[in-house]
C-alpha cells in the first residue's frame, strides 16, 4: 500500500505532488460534518467489534443480524433503558452525565483514548459556543531554549494537526524529507498520505498512516472547530482513498511513548524510542524527543546524523556569510 498521486498529472493540482482531487469526493471537511453523525458512528463502530462472548453474555444460538452487540445488549450492559441508550447512540449526548458515560465506555470496553473521545463529543453537543483554539500556534522562546538544549538527540514540536511547528538541529535533520516540499509548516500527515517519499521513509508505513488517521481523528474530537483542521481533513479525503476508509473507521488513540522506525535518506534505518510530552501552558501544543539504546546501530546512525547536520549547517552558514 503506497501513498496516492491521485488523478491526471495535468490541470490546476496541488504544489508538491501536482495530483488534482478524486473526482465525485466532494468538499470533506469537519465544517460539513454533523457532530451527530460522528458520535452515531463511533458508538456503532465500537459496538460492533465486541461479540456477545467477549462482553460475558449468554448466547442461544441463531444467526444474529448484526455484528458485534445490539443496542438492547449494551444498554443492559450499561445499565441504562433501551430507549435511553438508542437516544445517544442517535448522536443525542446532550446532558448525559459522566457516570453514564463511564457505564457506557465500561459496556463498550473502551481504552483510555476511546473513552477521552466519547467524553469530547459529549461535551462538544453541549457547548453552546463555538471556540476555536487559536489558528496561530507559536513556540515560544523557552521552549525553544529546550529544544535547542537537547543536543543528542532529535526533538521537535508540533500541534494537534501534526504540524512541524519547530525543531532542534537533529530533529530537522531526521525529518529532512518531510521538509522538501512542504510549505511551512511542515505537515506530518500531508507527507505520509501524499508524499510517495513517505513509503521510503517509513518501513512501517501502515503503521504510520494507522496512527496518523486516528490522531488527527483525536483531535478532532478535542477541538472541532478548528478551521485548519477541517482543512486538512478535507483536503486528505478528495486526495486519498486511504485516508477516507482509515477516517470512516474513527478510531483514536494516544501516542505518549513507544518506537518507530525510519530509514532516512542518508544515514539508514534508525529504531527510535520516543517520549512526547505536552505544555500545559501551551494547549495543543507537544514536545516529542527521540532516542536510541547505546552501543545500537541506530545510536550509530544518530551519531551520524548529527555530523551530516553539522555538516549542512556549515555549508549553509558559509553561504550566507554567517559563522557557526
Amino acid at each position: 500500500m503506497k501513498p496516492e498521486v491521485t488523478g491526471c498529472e495535468t490541470g490546476p493540482g496541488f504544489p508538491g505532488t501536482g495530483s488534482t482531487p478524486i473526482a465525485g469526493a466532494g468538499d470533506r471537511s469537519l465544517a460539513g460534518v454533523d457532530s451527530r453523525n460522528d458520535i452515531r458512528e463511533f458508538l456503532a463502530t465500537r459496538r460492533a467489534r465486541i461479540t456477545p462472548q467477549e462482553a460475558g453474555l449468554a448466547t442461544y444460538g441463531g444467526r444474529r443480524r448484526v455484528p458485534g452487540l445490539r443496542r438492547e445488549e449494551v444498554a443492559q450492559l450499561a445499565g441504562v433503558s433501551v430507549d435511553y441508550y438508542n437516544r445517544l447512540e442517535r448522536g443525542n449526548l446532550g446532558g448525559v452525565s459522566d457516570s453514564v458515560l463511564d457505564a457506557i465506555a465500561r459496556a463498550l470496553q473502551l481504552d483510555e483514548a476511546e473513552h477521552a473521545h466519547l467524553c469530547d463529543l459529549a461535551a462538544n453537543t453541549m457547548s453552546r459556543t463555538r471556540r476555536p483554539r487559536a489558528s496561530q500556534q507559536h513556540v515560544r522562546p523557552g521552549v525553544q531554549r529546550i529544544l535547542d538544549g537537547l543536543t543528542q538527540m532529535p526533538a521537535i514540536v508540533h500541534n494537534g494537526r501534526l504540524d512541524i511547528l519547530s525543531a532542534n538541529r537533529l530533529g530537522y535533520a531526521l525529518f529532512s524529507p518531510v521538509y522538501v516540499e512542504s510549505a511551512p509548516p511542515a505537515n506530518h500527515a500531508r507527507f505520509v498520505f501524499l508524499d510517495p517519499r513517505a513509503t521510503a521513509f517509513y518501513p512501517d508505513w501502515d503503521l504510520a498512516v494507522d496512527s496518523t488517521v486516528d490522531l488527527l481523528r483525536t483531535e478532532a474530537g478535542r477541538n472541532p472547530f478548528d478551521r485548519h483542521l477541517s482543512d486538512l481533513v478535507g483536503e486528505l479525503s478528495t486526495r486519498s482513498e486511504t485516508f477516507r476508509k482509515r477516517w470512516a473507521a474513527h478510531n483514536v488513540r494516544l501516542l505518549r511513548t513507544g518506537r518507530k522506525r525510519y530509514h532516512h535518506p542518508v544515514v539508514g534505518e534508525l529504531s527510535l524510542d520516543y517520549e512526547a510530552m505536552e505544555f500545559p501552558a501551551d494547549t495543543g501544543l507537544t514536545l516529542t524527543a527521540y532516542s536510541a539504546q547505546p552501543g545500537t546501530p541506530s545510536h550509530d546512525g544518530l551519531n551520524l546524523l548529527a555530523s551530516w547536520a553539522a555538516t549542512i549547517d556549515q555549508t549553509h552558514n558559509a553561504d550566507t556569510g554567517q559563522t557557526t
